[in-house]
């Protein structure tokens, strides 16, 4: 099992380069990281996980920029965003910065998509809430066109593209591409049509839930031997890591804390024993 990690990189948190450096060196397998654009003072919208928002949220450094700081001090190191929040972008340049990041960092780039929680955030990018996940199918099949290998026009319901030339592409047409959310038909019918897999947060209920993408996985054509599942943001245990084995789980990622080099490098030693 390949073990990677998450952190919320902040201002205020460990650098990019320093932890990517330690990871490669310490051989764990990959790097996401989250994304927020900003946090509204005044919401409405609840922390999902309760209580007080974390201070970390409203200070996430850009995804993009992180990642690619990882990626030119790491040759090995896999690097991805857990989650993009799609709605909140223009496809045609979210699709420039993808396949930008997958070609400079040697085709290590791994595609976390997601939906998002936060209303008041996405409202003011111009997303409306009840259409969201519309919104972003439409995005990924944008964004899959311009990276067809001939110029590929789209029509859909929330953008087009003309059919363009649209370089560097990524490698098979698309890169390495993971679906974040909670366990539905909805959630499923995404992964089915445009990822490779499932980024489930906390991988609680797997034992159900598994079973039940394996089966629309495979309904819809897709190869059974390819779906991967991968448990986000998970607090380890020795039993939890050999439950998501017996689950045919091949890569889990570890939360590491938003904290400085010394509060991380701690944790990291703690996670050695899984490695």
């Amino acid at each position: 099992m390949r073990i990677s990690t998450t952190i919320f990189l902040t201002d205020e948190t460990i650098s990019p380069v320093r932890l990517a450096r330690e990871l490669e060196q310490r051989g764990f397998a990959g790097l996401y990281v989250p994304e927020h654009t900003h946090i509204p003072v005044e919401r409405t919208t609840g922390y999902p996980a309760g209580g007080e928002l974390p201070g970390e949220y409203g200070r996430t450094l850009d995804p993009f920029v992180a990642l690619a700081q990882a990626a030119a001090v790491t040759t090995r190191l896999t690097l991805g965003t857990g989650i993009t929040l799609v709605a909140q972008h223009d496809p045609i340049d979210l699709a420039k910065q993808i396949a930008t990041l997958d070609h400079v960092s040697g085709r290590r780039f791994t595609l976390g998509v997601g939906f998002g929680w936060n209303k008041e955030e996405a409202a003011d990018h111009g997303v409306e809430w009840s259409t969201r996940r519309e919104l972003v199918l439409d995005r990924m099949r944008l964004m899959r066109a311009l990276w067809a290998p001939e110029p590929t026009a789209y029509k859909g319901e929330f953008g087009s593209v003309r059919p363009s030339s649209a370089f560097p592409k990524p490698a098979g047409g698309s890169p390495r591409t993971l679906v974040g959310g909670a366990a539905g038909p909805k959630l499923f019918s995404h992964i089915t049509e445009y990822a490779d897999g499932w980024l489930p947060i906390g991988g609680r209920g797997l034992t159900e839930t598994v079973p039940q993408l394996r089966a629309a996985w495979e309904s819809a054509g897709r190869d059974p031997k390819t779906l991967q599942i991968v448990p986000y943001a998970v607090r380890p245990s020795t039993g939890k890591l050999a439950h998501y084995t017996e689950l045919g789980v091949e890569e889990v990622v570890l939360q590491l804390p938003p904290g400085d080099e010394p509060e991380v490098l701690r944790v990291l030693d703690e996670y050695a024993q899984y490695l």
